[in-house]
């Protein structure tokens, strides 16, 4: 969501304006609860943290690898039970600095606000990964998610935990989440998801158009973490017996490089061992276990996050701020792990310690109004899309804009052309690119789009005499006949500035011959405006 306020919008858009955010206080003398804001409700009782960590068998005797990291004072461990908090991680739960074990407590601002309030923080290698033991086949695969419910009934059993059970996570780490939830163990209370795919195959292939570029070298990564990458041992695992035997066991993890180019159409991937949290939707809405979205207007998950919203049940809440995928690429890291650390702590309070923090009073989503590539505000909505907002449409015509030296160089107008509709030809030039900075790559994306612009199609709006607000899911409609047999279309909404410098906004991409011929298996409209 940006905020448009130079030169000129590119290409085409439903343009919609946006609203104000809605603060609530808590309720507590001297007590605040509220977006980003947590004072007053629960004290930082521990100041530090002890890891421990052990093999625990699941039920077919495959032992996972488990970091336990538990609050102390005074390096003494928290004698009361706690509730926990876990992760079912992919890309191994500690990694090593220096011969040193680094757990994911030590690497999280976010997890050490929770952990010096009170909460047990674990994290679990996932089966086929890190040091435990088995194969992993197929990620997201039932097994995988059957893991997750041994394992969140395991922790609550311990003496350690008081049977509340969370999860946190993002990206492998956040699907999974949903996927334990369709299998409702009894002592998983809520989860808080971040940057996390509704539907694989969208995620994998957006618009029908498979993501190889950034799959292939994802995969690749995987595989070598898998096998090469050095990761703790356990405690009893103590000559490294054990971890060289898990690993072992890894030459036989589902192949993605392989079998990711083979899930072609959903009725393919459905059959596969790669799983898909929307094809569970109406286990996890029947669950009950409320999910706090987490997301990015520069993630790879950006429409999941939208699609969580409306197609889920249990009680909720959405976050959209002005990051991308990968926390190093953020442009305030430190703003958004103390943001995350807040609101993590308020959602986790409120389900597993019961405090009646008024989390779930407040208008459920909150969202970021970009003004400049590192400014931000942020807003409050009861409903997606905000109330009060108009729809503008756009349309293509006749240029010349003056803006570009494209191809065509076309105008986009408010007014549609009158008469016969025009047509614009395009002989398909293959360097046009998105470039290697991209949203898809996990990166902060874009930098001048120019240049690729001027190789393609390019519309255009006269100069802005004020700024415009564009909030929600621009929608486009092309018609289009090819020569081609197939053809994958690309389309970019864009700001140009008073210098001609294009900035990106966001895009979409489609096959041909995945357009819409049937009746989606979810709710997609109600992101949008009819």
């Amino acid at each position: 969501m940006n905020c448009i306020s130079k030169t000129g919008i590119l290409l085409t858009a439903a343009v919609l304006l946006g609203g104000c955010a809605d603060e609530r206080s808590g309720s507590r003398p001297g007590s605040v609860s509220e977006f980003g804001r947590y004072e007053g409700y629960s004290e930082p009782t521990y100041d530090s943290w002890i890891r421990s960590s052990q093999y625990v068998e699941m039920r077919d005797g495959v032992k996972l690898a488990v970091d336990i990291i538990r609050p102390s004072r005074d390096s003494m461990p928290a004698e009361d039970p706690l509730p926990v908090v876990w992760s079912q991680q992919r890309y191994h739960r500690a990694g090593l600095r220096d011969g040193r074990v680094v757990s994911v407590v030590d690497n999280s601002p976010s997890l050490q606000t929770l952990v010096r309030h009170g909460y047990v923080v674990v994290s679990v290698d996932s089966r086929g990964s890190g040091a435990s033991y088995g194969s992993d086949g197929g990620m997201y695969s039932p097994t995988h998610a059957r893991d997750a419910y041994e394992m969140t009934e395991w922790l609550a059993s311990q003496s350690w935990c008081d049977g509340h059970v969370g999860m946190f996570g993002q990206s492998y780490m956040g699907i999974t989440q949903y996927m334990v939830a369709s299998m409702v163990p009894p002592h998983l209370k809520a989860i808080f998801p971040a940057m996390a795919a509704f539907d694989n195959y969208g995620a994998l292939h957006p618009g029908g158009i498979y993501l190889e570029g950034v799959l292939t070298p994802f995969i690749q990564n995987v595989r070598r973490l898998d096998l090469e990458v050095p990761t703790s041992t356990v405690d009893e695992d103590e000559d490294g017996t054990m971890l060289a035997e898990a690993r072992a066991e890894h030459w036989d993890n589902w192949d993605g490089i392989r079998e990711f180019p083979r899930l072609k159409y959903r009725d393919v991937m459905r059959t596969s061992p790669f799983g898909s949290p929307a094809d569970h939707l109406q286990a996890i809405n029947q669950s009950e276990i409320p999910a706090y979205h987490w997301g990015g207007w520069f993630d790879v998950y950006t429409r999941e996050e939208f699609l969580w919203y409306v197609n889920f049940d249990n009680p909720q809440k959405m976050a959209i701020g002005p990051w991308p995928h990968a926390l190093g690429r953020t442009i305030d890291p430190d703003e958004r792990e103390a943001l995350l650390g807040t609101e993590q702590r308020r959602w986790f309070d409120y389900w597993l310690k019961g405090i009646d923090n008024g989390v779930m009073d407040e208008p459920p989503i909150h969202y970021v109004t970009m003004t400049e590539h590192d400014a931000w505000t942020w807003h409050a909505s009861e409903s997606w899309p905000p109330a009060n907002l108009e729809e503008v449409r756009y349309f293509f015509s006749k240029g010349a804009s003056g803006s570009i030296a494209s191809v065509n160089d076309g105008v986009l107008a408010t007014s549609a052309p009158r008469g016969d509709f025009g047509q614009d030809i395009y002989d398909v030039d293959y360097s046009a690119s998105m470039g290697l900075e991209t949203r898809w790559g996990a990166a902060m994306p874009y930098t001048d789009r120019s240049v690729s612009d001027a190789k393609g199609l390019t519309y255009t709006t006269s100069p802005l005499s004020e700024a415009v607000t564009v909030t929600g899911h621009p929608v486009v409609t092309l018609h289009v006949t090819s020569s081609a047999e197939d053809g994958d279309f690309f389309v970019y909404l864009e700001e140009v500035d008073k210098q001609g410098v294009s900035h990106y906004v966001t895009e979409g991409m489609l096959r041909a011959s995945h357009r819409a011929v049937t009746d989606p298996p979810y709710n997609n409209q109600d992101t949008v405006f009819e």
